[in-house]
C-alpha cells in the first residue's frame, strides 16, 4: 500500500490514495482562517472508526442480524509531551436495527477488536484500546 501527501500551503496537505481518492488534512489553520480538513491524528481516529465499523456490520450481517445503521464514536487521549501519541482510545458503537440480538453485536465488536480490525489492533500496540456498544431498535 502506498499513499502520497502533497503540501498545499501553511500546514495544509492533500493526501491521495492509489485509487485516486483525496482528502485535505491540516495541522493548524492560519490565525483567523477556517481549517480546511481534519488533522492527521484525527484521520487516524477516523481510520479506526471506519475499519472497526466495517467489521462490526459485516460480522453482524453474517450472523443474519438486520442492521439498519452503525455509528462509531472514537474518543482518545494523547500524551502531554512530544511525541503526543495516543495513550487511550475508546470506540463506542451504536448499532441500529430490527430484532438485533445483543449477544450477536457483542460478538461482532469482540471479533473486530481481537481479530479483524488491523487499525485498532495496530494502535493497540501503543495505546490502551477499549470498546463498548449499544443496540437500538428501529
Amino acid at each position: 500500500m502506498q499513499v502520497t501527501s502533497k503540501w498545499l500551503d501553511g500546514m495544509c496537505f492533500v493526501g491521495t490514495t492509489p485509487t485516486g481518492h483525496s482528502v485535505v488534512m491540516e495541522g493548524a489553520a492560519a490565525e483567523g482562517a477556517a481549517k480546511r480538513g481534519p488533522s492527521p491524528m484525527e484521520m487516524l481516529l477516523l481510520g479506526v472508526a471506519g475499519c472497526s465499523s466495517i467489521d462490526v456490520v459485516m460480522i453482524a450481517e453474517k450472523q443474519r442480524q438486520d442492521v439498519a445503521d452503525c455509528q462509531a464514536t472514537v474518543t482518545a487521549k494523547r500524551a502531554d509531551d512530544t511525541p503526543r501519541v495516543f495513550t487511550e482510545i475508546h470506540i463506542h458503537f451504536k448499532v441500529f436495527g430490527r430484532g438485533l440480538k445483543e449477544s450477536a453485536i457483542e460478538k461482532a465488536v469482540q471479533l473486530s477488536a481481537e481479530k479483524y480490525c488491523s487499525a485498532s489492533i495496530m494502535l493497540g500496540k501503543a495505546a490502551k484500546v477499549t470498546h463498548s456498544f449499544e443496540v437500538v431498535e428501529v
